[in-house]
């Protein structure tokens, strides 16, 4: 029987003041270590960044569920997803290193990713094609 979660369909809502805190404690440190440099200019150069930034964590967190899998888990890495998007046309979800292996080995095309956020939350849908 194998145990490997079947690819599917991913979701995740994340609380956007605890990620703004977070942020504030963790400082560029902590930007580094969860997103690429292009997810960050493209977070600091909106109104309010870190809604942007909570907006491509829960992208980060449902692609994984999307994937089957779990972060350090199958040595997957917080930047092997990025979330990418300029505000006027619909986010691409881009996968690089272990989370790219892991779509090819269980026989995924492509994800799909739909954010959205208000004040207080930031959510994400991220759809797997096989």
């Amino acid at each position: 029987m194998n145990s490997t979660p079947a690819p599917g369909i991913g979701v995740d809502l994340v609380e956007v003041e605890r990620f703004r805190s977070a942020l504030e404690k963790g400082g560029q440190d902590f930007k580094d270590r969860l997103f690429t440099p292009n997810e960050q200019a493209s977070c600091e150069n909106r109104a309010d960044p870190p809604i942007h930034y909570a907006a491509r964590w829960a992208a980060k967190e449902a692609a994984m569920k999307a994937l089957g899998s779990g972060f350090a888990q199958d040595g997957v890495g917080f930047k092997d997803f990025e979330l990418l998007s300029d505000g006027s046309t619909p986010p691409q979800l881009i996968l690089h290193g272990k989370a790219a292996e892991l779509a090819t080995e269980r026989q995924i095309r492509g994800m799909r990713v739909s954010i959205s956020h208000t004040d207080s939350t930031a959510a994400a849908v991220v759809m797997a094609d096989s």
